[in-house]
């Protein structure tokens, strides 16, 4: 039973992950409400693919120094395998002592007391959930020393330090993050389904009005044509009209783009959108196009769709205008925030000449964006000294 000073903290683990409506977020509220309510130095959760490996994996307890040092995510064997196929809880005394264990790179953190959990929705399981290193003795690192010294215990001579009611504890909380995780999957499920029917509303609209214009601006550019020898004057003004039309045309389009929320971050999240699109302009252009990432994972979803459309305005300028050799594509974690940098080795310019020159290349659009999101944009460049455009959002 759990005691009375921890039913407070079990109810604040449910109601924590009932508010998360992102099933990563959700998945990250269960890791951390697991470790805080059980003690455990590690915490983790797997959600499997159709492929014996994870669509994801997240981790409480681990920094993210050391998550990147671990290397690529685990597949489905060993203990996590028994878990996700035969549904059942696993509580060992050492995990490295089990027959099914199948080692661990040599960055991952060392483990011994072992408690797991299915997370199962009726008969689907969601996924895994585990947790490591319950201290025997106050102070979680100092307890685990002795793991690796030959005066303790050896596993199959001590009990394990989760307990059976850690595990019921575990079981109950596994249950409630079964429903936490399949609402958020249904939210997310409807938000892309709204989304779809969204792009299709637009896509419409866009398809009327746009032909609409290009229609009239076809028949005036044929009247146009039609005068230009019998009456100058009539023609020059059909001509200014051809010019107004397409403005309006050009407006319409840029306006339905900017309602349209691209899909690939709804699928794949801005840092996979990001290298997907350096490799691709990689491949499409003679100038060497990078990307690197560091720490950044999940930001609000309007802040992710300014990033995303800032960096693809940055590129475009890069490799349409400056005639650059290279250019680095960065997101990197700054506090709670991030800060996109595109770098480009070409021509560059003088912002201030851009400005009096009534061009804009795209600096108006992106500084709007920025600040939209709480954000702001600096453009550093200079002729013949290529061009570094920088985006800081302060993050959710």
């Amino acid at each position: 039973m759990v005691p009375r000073s921890g039913l407070a903290a079990v109810s604040a683990a449910l109601l924590a992950m009932n508010r998360q409506l992102e099933v990563r977020d959700v998945l990250q509220t269960i890791v951390t409400s697991a470790r805080e309510l059980l003690g455990a130095e590690y915490a983790a959760l797997g959600v499997p693919d159709d492929h014996g490996g994870f669509a994801q994996f997240v981790v409480a307890g681990v920094s993210e120094e050391e998550w990147e040092a671990i290397g690529p995510l685990p597949r489905q064997h060993g203990i996590l395998a028994a878990m996700l196929h035969e549904a059942t809880p696993q509580r060992l005394a050492d995990v490295r002592k089990d027959p099914r264990f199948g080692g661990w790179p040599s960055a991952h953190p060392k483990m011994a007391d072992f408690l797991g959990m299915p997370i199962a929705d009726g008969e689907e399981v969601l996924g895994a959930l585990f947790l490591a290193n319950k201290p025997r003795c106050s102070g979680r690192r100092a307890a685990y020393k002795a793991v690796e010294r030959a005066e303790r215990p050896a596993a199959d001579e001590r009990p394990c330090a989760f307990t059976e009611d850690d595990e019921e504890l575990l079981r109950r909380l596994a249950q409630h993050a079964a429903i936490a995780l399949t609402n958020a999957r249904l939210y997310e499920r409807s938000r892309e389904l709204t989304i779809a029917g969204e792009r299709a509303r637009i896509g419409h609209e866009l398809h009327d009005a746009v032909s609409q214009k290009l229609f009239s601006l076809r028949l005036t550019a044929q009247a146009a044509a039609a005068l230009v020898d019998r009456d100058p004057a009539r023609a020059k003004a059909e001509l200014h009209e051809v010019a107004r039309l397409s403005a309006e045309a050009v407006d319409e389009l840029r306006a339905a783009v900017v309602e349209m929320r691209p899909a690939a971050l709804d699928e794949d999240g801005l840092v996979a959108t990001l290298r997907t699109q350096a490799q691709v302009l990689d491949r499409a252009h003679t100038a060497e196009v990078t990307f690197e990432c560091d720490g950044v994972r999940a930001l609000p979803a309007a802040q992710e769709e300014a990033l995303l459309r800032v960096a693809q305005e940055a590129l475009h300028n890069a490799l349409r205008h400056a005639d650059a050799a290279h250019v680095e594509l960065a997101l990197v974690r700054r506090g709670p925030g991030a800060v996109l940098a595109v770098t480009d080795d070409g021509t560059g310019f003088d912002p201030g000449a851009v400005r009096s020159s009534g061009r804009h290349l795209g600096l108006v659009s992106m500084r709007d964006r920025a600040a939209g999101v709480g954000g702001r944009l600096t453009v550093q460049s200079e002729p013949a000294k290529g061009t570094v455009v920088e985006m800081e959002v302060p993050g959710g």
